[in-house]
């Protein structure tokens, strides 16, 4: 007799993942206006919310999947039109679960018109044990747009003592002026990733980073500004460095755990960005 049971495919069935996709046109709808939403599309969890207030266009990037698992994938594209000016946040820390496998991705795509003004300040991104992730950003500015970009990771839960036995983080930038690449980074660790950390060539023991990036001009004749921001930010268990070349203006920081470093990263760019941070940010 035909058993159908030894004839069954023995491997896990497919699972059904999040693909979540957001794409925003904003600008001024007039000449010297103010910055509106000309264009917006949501697809799956991602979701901008706009909370009202003065100044530029406040932009909120809330995920209603509550994280990113094995093999989810996101894309956030943004086209900001000539002198538009905005901010986009998150509405929380974005957490990467652990995966059996599959490798999650997230890619950033913005495009900023002649004179445009992009505020980048996403909340944290927390890796959990074993996660996997490929994270890709990638801006193309016209002449005269201004692109400040900030990006913190935190490397396990450390209040819980969490370590990343295993996994992989992969992070690209690039960044174009008039279709010249002018900023090219890529970060990528994989394997026992707090122990490889702790080695003095990597991380020196530290469980979370920030990269800021300003892109604009005169934001290379800045760097000793930015540096006395930062030394008068500075806190212990905070090494934080910045060197400015071609224009643009990037910013190093390490740290013991995620709290001081998301507090040095916002009394640093309070002043430097010159606005307030984001209502989110301050809860």
């Amino acid at each position: 007799m035909h058993d159908p049971l030894a004839a069954a495919d023995p491997s896990p069935p497919t699972r059904q993942r999040s693909n979540g996709r957001v794409h925003l046109r904003a600008g001024p709808a007039v000449a010297g206006g103010a910055t509106r939403i000309l264009d917006l599309a949501e697809a799956g969890p991602a979701r901008l919310r706009f909370p009202r207030g003065e100044g530029p266009l406040e932009a909120v990037l809330v995920n209603t999947a509550g994280g990113v698992a094995c093999g989810d994938s996101f894309t956030i594209a943004l086209d900001l039109e000539p002198a538009g000016d905005l901010t986009l946040t998150t509405t929380a820390a974005e957490k990467i679960y652990r995966s059996d496998g599959p490798v999650s991705r997230i890619e950033n795509r913005l495009s900023l018109g002649a004179g445009a003004r992009l505020a980048w300040l996403p909340q944290e991104t927390i890796l959990f044990d074993q996660a996997r992730i490929c994270r890709s950003f990638e801006a193309d500015l016209a002449p005269a747009a201004a692109l400040l970009a900030v990006e913190i990771v935190a490397f396990g839960r450390v209040a819980r003592g969490e370590r990343l036995t295993a996994g992989l983080f992969s992070d690209s930038w690039r960044v174009r002026r008039a279709g010249r690449l002018i900023y090219a980074d890529t970060f990528r660790i994989e394997g026992p990733i707090s122990d490889l950390l702790a080695r003095p060539a990597i991380g020196g023991g530290a469980r979370a980073c920030a990269t800021l990036l300003d892109v604009s001009e005169g934001a290379e004749a800045r760097l000793d500004e930015a540096r006395a921001l930062l030394a008068a930010a500075d806190q212990p268990g905070i090494e934080a460095a910045a060197s400015a070349w071609n224009g643009h203006l990037v910013i190093r920081i390490l740290a013991q755990a995620v709290g001081p470093l998301r507090a040095v990263t916002a009394r640093f760019l309070t002043p430097y960005g010159g606005r307030p941070m984001p209502r989110v940010w301050q809860c």
